[in-house]
């Protein structure tokens, strides 16, 4: 086993002091993106609140200093033109995303900055690789979806697993959580999001199996032997559109998902000063080819905040960054899998490699 958290990131993937540091996050009145405003101060950067909810714009604003507001909505693109201006960058927090992404990258687009967005629903990370790649690449920005704990973080862990193969004959990505407390925005998400699942199969996105397939899977400690039920979510598409492989699934421990069904359970609640839940996750990747097998196993605590050091690095690395070729790319495509992962600190997650 090999752990690569807390390294040092190569030179050059920090923003310097002369570059813009100011990114727009839009939707920034909800639970997720409470924890990206304040990651992005933490690293120097100047958040812009925006979103249709100017009194919980505010609650943001003040919980965090005198940042500025701006009311928008995915309705009125003339108010997403006012949103993103002056920024570098915006990150997208706003789901459902199969309502907000298309809007947001068009104005993203039209006023020239990077995009950013947390989707874990299949549909619209899908529809912008197929509708976007080629405006983003026209307009020189780097559009990136899924950059968050449900998508981005198995695509870096299957991509740093990967290593120097250039096909491999399976990836599997496995979710425990001990618990899941889930934000009004993933149950809205979850009413919303009625599409047809995906997983891939022999070389190409065919529909997930009804009822879903179960499974036994072997985590790590402290999880261990857990009944899995496949889930797959947005690291399906990012994953099959740059590594090759013959199939790739995903699946998820039950004890969350009865969580998830039981509407008596409540949302998160702050477990320190930092505003983390207790929830404890593991994410594990398996990468088959033969009879060899990598792996990659990230573990950490709450769901929701862990998402912000992994969207905000992402940010970091790219503004200002003129290296980094343009149009939608998925994370692991895109980065440098094992120094990204390296560059997170322990305190928000632990990669280990075996």
């Amino acid at each position: 086993m090999t752990s690569i958290s807390g390294k040092p990131a190569t030179a050059g993937t920090r923003p310097t002091a002369k570059q813009p540091r100011t990114v727009a996050v839009f939707g920034a009145g909800g639970h997720t993106a409470q924890f990206v405003v304040a990651h992005l101060l933490k690293r120097g950067w100047t958040p812009i609140l925006s979103g249709r909810d100017a009194t919980a714009l505010r609650a943001c604003r003040d919980k965090y200093g005198e940042l500025e507001t701006r009311v928008a909505s995915v309705e009125d693109p003339v108010s997403l033109d006012r949103a993103l201006a002056g920024a570098t960058a915006v990150i997208n927090c706003a789901g459902p995303f199969l309502d907000t992404t298309a809007p947001v990258i068009e104005a993203a687009l039209r006023a020239g900055i990077h995009y950013f967005d947390l989707a874990a629903e299949q549909a619209p990370v899908l529809a912008t690789f197929e509708h976007f790649s080629e405006p983003a690449r026209a307009a020189g920005v780097v559009v990136v979806p899924a950059m968050a704990f449900y998508g981005g973080l198995a695509d870096l862990l299957a991509t740093a697993a990967m290593g120097d193969w250039i096909r491999a004959d399976e990836i599997q990505v496995a979710i425990a959580l001990d618990s899941w407390q889930p934000t009004r925005g993933t149950r809205v998400t979850g009413q919303r999001n009625t599409s047809q699942r995906v997983v891939y199969a022999n070389h190409r996105l065919v529909p997930l199996a009804d009822p879903p397939p179960t499974r036994t899977w072997s985590f790590p400690a402290p999880f261990g032997t857990q009944d899995v039920v496949a889930l797959p979510l947005s690291e399906i598409i990012t994953i099959s559109r740059h590594l090759r492989a013959a199939e790739i699934h995903s699946y998820m421990n039950l004890a969350p998902l009865e969580d998830l069904r039981d509407p008596a359970v409540g949302p998160p609640t702050a477990a320190d000063e930092s505003g983390r839940s207790a929830q404890v996750f593991m994410a594990d990747v398996i990468v088959r080819k033969g009879g060899e097998e990598r792996r990659a196993v990230a573990r950490g605590r709450d769901i929701y905040a862990v998402t912000a050091p992994l969207v905000v690095e992402a940010v970091a690395r790219i503004a200002g960054a003129p290296t980094y070729a343009a149009g939608v790319m998925a994370p692991g495509e895109l980065f440098d899998a094992r120094d990204f992962l390296a560059a997170l600190s322990p305190d928000d997650l632990v990669v280990d490699m075996f």
